[in-house]
């Protein structure tokens, strides 16, 4: 019998890990092979342990990290995401920039491979002189 997958489920419980900014949460989620590519921000990374250091990364770079969701639009085993980075520099204040994520799950409802893409002038204007 094929399990049937819950993607909106999984899609919230995803999100809540990130906004929780819980690595450990969000590991939990993805499959031992999966895959993330920040694209404009360097090569994909493969496996729990490039995972974890990539999303750390983020957390790092984007103190006060918080996913702010604007549509999500789910498929069967994908969904889509568009949504806004918000997060607080050092010097105070915050800002955002728009994201969209691309999420497929693996037959067991895990995620196999995510993909962001970053709207390249927000962005550039979010992060301009902020000393994230």
């Amino acid at each position: 019998m094929t399990q049937t997958i819950d993607t909106a489920s999984v899609a919230e419980a995803y999100a809540k890990a990130w906004n929780s900014r819980d690595v450990d949460a969000i590991l939990a989620l993805h499959a031992e092979g999966s895959t993330f590519h920040s694209h404009g921000r360097g090569a994909a990374v493969e496996g729990i342990e490039g995972l974890r250091a990539a999303f750390g990364q983020v957390f790092e770079l984007f103190p006060g990290f918080r996913a702010e969701i604007h549509r999500l639009l789910l498929g069967e085993g994908h969904w889509t995401l568009d949504w806004t980075l918000h997060f607080e520099p050092a010097g105070g204040g915050e800002r955002g920039f728009g994201c969209i994520d691309i999420v497929e799950l693996d037959e067991e409802g895990l995620v196999a491979r995510k993909d962001t893409y970053y709207d390249l002038e927000s962005f550039k204007q979010a992060t301009a002189g902020a000393e994230a």
